[in-house]
């Protein structure tokens, strides 16, 4: 009778396996020790009464210091005829903790592909995303990570909390079609066009309609996006763009709108990196005036292999031109990383990481710039103050650092 057991066990795998070309599980685990300080001071008339200044400081145990700690599980059934099947499915896991694997708001698709391309549907990350992460020396992890990532996540965030609440996962997995996007259609070019890529998007909004003009969301939600590049040996560009809609009613409708070009070489002996961002917050009051908000992004960055090791190193600026505050319209933000790799073996590695950054007046922008600095980790969100003009505290500079261990499966 075991016998049996055994031999129609052993058919039923062989039959399965047949089916599914290959099904695997994988992850990363990463735990760091991270430190942030910031340093504030009073401008305005409260410098007048109080010349002083404030420090905060945190120490804290936390996952996805050099990679995202994460859970997934994939797979492709070969339909013959060059066509497959597919399916990704990843969970962020806070290792810290023990939480995670709650959902897969990393990534959840479906997708059908052959010579044609690919279609994928689900949530998957956002075409204008896409040279954020692939153009960072740091990889859009930890205190290094690319000031224009973390300067654009907390536009997304603060402005969908400002005008409905967190739609498409919350800031768990990515906020407000930045990072991410649910309910997304995505066609990818085929592989085989001589280096160049590409790929479109499509988030659907899903709201109701039939409701009057004042209760219904209209576009709320909604994403559309594409991005194009071409590589060949050691060049990689691209270029991207991408709207969101973050707020759309009978009075009142806004979308932030995103546009960067990347670029990478690799020489060998080093590899660079640089890219340029612009992003505009268009409000459009329709009784009123229609005011944009821009924030204009430049990042460069090199990493140097040694021995077994990766040396990797990025400054970046973010300049905000303020079209919603009239009595100040600037603000800029800059960021200097630094951080070393240690690899151990093909799937496990040491690091340590160092960043500092500079903040010019941070109050004419409280939604973004004003947070509280410890905008260093990714994301930061904490309640908006509303904007001050008789004076008080503001961030003036922030450094923090990180030192862990990663390892993958």
């Amino acid at each position: 009778m075991l016998k049996k057991f055994v031999l129609l066990a052993g058919s039923v795998c062989v039959t399965s396996a047949g089916a599914q070309s290959s099904i695997t599980v994988f992850g990363v685990m990463d735990a760091e020790v991270s430190h942030y300080a910031t340093w504030s001071a009073t401008y305005g008339a409260a410098k007048l009464l109080n010349p002083g200044s404030a420090q905060q400081s945190q120490t804290v145990l936390s996952p996805s210091g050099l990679s995202s700690s994460r859970l997934g599980f994939r797979g492709t059934e070969d339909l013959g005829g060059g066509l497959a099947a597919s399916f990704w499915l990843e969970a962020p896991l806070s290792n810290d903790t023990g939480g995670g694997v709650s959902n897969f708001g990393r990534r959840s698709t479906l997708s059908f592909s052959g010579p044609f391309g690919e279609v994928r549907l689900g949530r998957d990350y956002t075409a204008s995303f896409w040279s954020d992460a692939v153009f960072d020396p740091m990889t859009v992890n930890g205190v290094g990570t690319n000031l224009i990532a973390v300067i654009n996540s907390n536009i997304a965030a603060s402005r969908a909390l400002a005008t409905g609440g967190l739609l498409n996962g919350g800031l768990s997995a990515g906020t407000d079609s930045y990072l991410r996007t649910s309910n997304s259609i995505g066609y990818f070019l085929p592989p085989n066009l001589g280096g160049f890529y590409g790929q479109v998007q499509y988030a659907f909004p899903e709201n109701i309609k039939g409701l009057s003009a004042a209760e219904s969301a209209g576009q709320r939600g909604r994403y559309v996006g594409t991005r194009g590049g071409w590589t060949n040996g050691p060049v990689d560009v691209a270029l991207a763009y991408g709207e969101s809609t973050v707020a759309d009613t009978a009075a009142y409708k806004e979308v932030i709108k995103t546009i960067n070009l990347g670029a990478s070489y690799d020489f060998g002996p080093a590899k660079l990196f640089g890219e340029l961002s612009r992003v505009k917050d268009d409000m459009n009051r329709f009784a009123g005036a229609r005011l944009v908000d821009r924030y204009n992004g430049v990042m460069f960055g090199v990493t140097v292999p040694v021995g077994p090791g990766l040396i990797r190193v990025s400054y970046a600026n973010v300049k905000f031109d303020s079209g919603s505050n009239a009595t100040d319209a600037d603000a800029s933000t800059s960021k200097l990383a630094l951080s070393y790799v240690h690899n151990l073996s093909k799937r496990t590695a040491l690091y340590a990481s160092v960043a500092r950054m500079r903040l010019r007046d941070a109050h004419n922008n409280p939604a973004v710039m004003g947070v509280t600095p410890l905008v260093l980790s990714l994301p930061a969100i904490f309640p908006q103050p509303s904007y001050i003009t008789t004076g008080g505290f503001e961030p003036k500079s922030a450094v923090g650092y990180d030192f862990g261990i990663r390892h993958a499966f």
